[in-house]
């Protein structure tokens, strides 16, 4: 089915990003899972075709598109099975700042954003806070010379690669909520900035999810997001429906592709003496997948209509999260079960889907979270 969102510029546009992605990407994919993080090289060349900011207005270095443009370029990601290339974090940050920075900050950061020469991270999770945001301890006392970060953090996308890391951190310890602010840290000459191991996950081995510390790092006064301390919190709440939907693209995305290689498995596998897809049983959990996948689809869609119309909402958003990636997990797991033996074969792009799907109930703020969201509004 086309999506309603689909125009034929955002399909030429879809052929171009499809056309990258299976060069620049899908034939490093194994390389980069072994080495736990993408070439930097593919920041540089995503950034010469338009890629890494295209829903970000051209007087910032974007390319001036919309969230259709964004949604494009994680479908066909997803689409070709890859979670190594930490371009949404890259957004979301971007997004942080078209949306709450200073003129001054905008123009600083967002064109070296859209073209590659920076490579973006946001630092929430601690050891000791994960969803729960009002528990962050990591601390930015100003100074004189500007603020003085001091803490750690933990789960951070991009972090090894890094070179502008949004940080949460509190700097007004007394003042709860209101005392949290973010900060544009640049990573290159602070030397109160370390970055810690690479991570070993379960899976999306590819993307460098590393611990990062702050001892005496240095933020200067101007690098204060918006401006203003005290903000962040606010900050925070209005940006995560546009993480969290992106989040519910990819899962739509990978359940369709689950859904496209089973189907060809099944045709093409036989069991005694028949195809599977002749069998009742393979055919009632594929016609149950694909009404699922359609809802899913159907769903997406109309969240990826009302964020470009600027519509989209908290509560919406955290239904599109947690019930696609809920989704996506299931429908993964009963593919994956269609293949038998050969599902639990590494080899096979099913498996590494399987593995790969687990995390996305978990960040982004993790399911049960947006079930109390959800709750909250009835």
């Amino acid at each position: 089915m086309t999506s309603p969102w689909m125009t034929p510029e955002l399909e030429t546009f879809r052929t171009a990003v499809r056309r990258f992605v299976a060069a620049e990407v899908v034939p490093h994919q194994q390389r980069w899972r072994e080495q736990q993080h993408v070439d930097r090289v593919l920041w540089e060349k995503a950034g010469e075709l338009g890629l890494l900011l295209a829903d970000v207005p051209d007087d910032f270095g974007g390319s001036g598109g919309t969230f259709a443009h964004q949604a494009v370029v994680f479908e066909e990601l997803a689409l070709a099975g890859d979670t190594a290339f930490g371009l949404h974090v890259h957004a979301i940050v971007a997004h942080y700042l078209l949306n709450h920075g200073t003129e001054e900050q905008k123009y600083k950061y967002l064109p070296r954003l859209a073209t590659g020469e920076l490579v973006a991270a946001i630092a929430m999770s601690e050891p000791g806070a994960g969803s729960d945001l009002k528990g962050i301890r990591t601390t930015a006392v100003r100074t004189d010379l500007g603020y003085r970060l001091n803490g750690s953090k933990t789960f951070i996308s991009n972090g090894y690669l890094a070179d502008l890391v949004l940080v949460v951190a509190r700097t007004d310890p007394a003042a709860g909520a209101k005392g949290i602010s973010l900060m544009l840290l640049e990573t290159a000459h602070n030397p109160g900035f370390r970055v810690g191991r690479i991570l070993e996950k379960m899976g999306q081995k590819g993307q460098d999810t590393c611990e990062l510390f702050f001892d005496e790092a240095i933020v200067p006064l101007q690098n204060v997001l918006g401006g203003e301390e005290g903000r962040g919190f606010a900050q925070l709440m209005t940006e995560l429906p546009y993480e969290r939907t992106i989040v519910g693209v990819a899962g739509v995305a990978c359940i369709e592709r689950a859904l496209d290689l089973t189907i060809t498995h099944a045709r093409e596998r036989k069991a005694f003496g028949q195809a599977l897809i002749d069998m009742q049983n393979t055919r009632f959990v594929l016609a149950e997948c694909k009404t699922e996948a359609t809802v899913a689809r159907v769903f997406i869609d109309r969240c990826i209509e009302d964020i470009v119309a600027g519509r989209m909402d908290t509560v919406r958003a955290s239904m599109a999260k947690y019930w696609i990636t809920d989704l996506q997990c299931k429908i993964v797991d009963r593919c994956l079960q269609l293949f038998g033996g050969y599902g639990y074969m590494l080899e096979y792009p099913i498996t590494q889907m399987y593995l790969d799907a687990r995390v996305q109930r978990i960040y982004g703020g993790a399911n049960e979270i947006m079930k109390e969201i959800i709750a909250r509004s009835l």
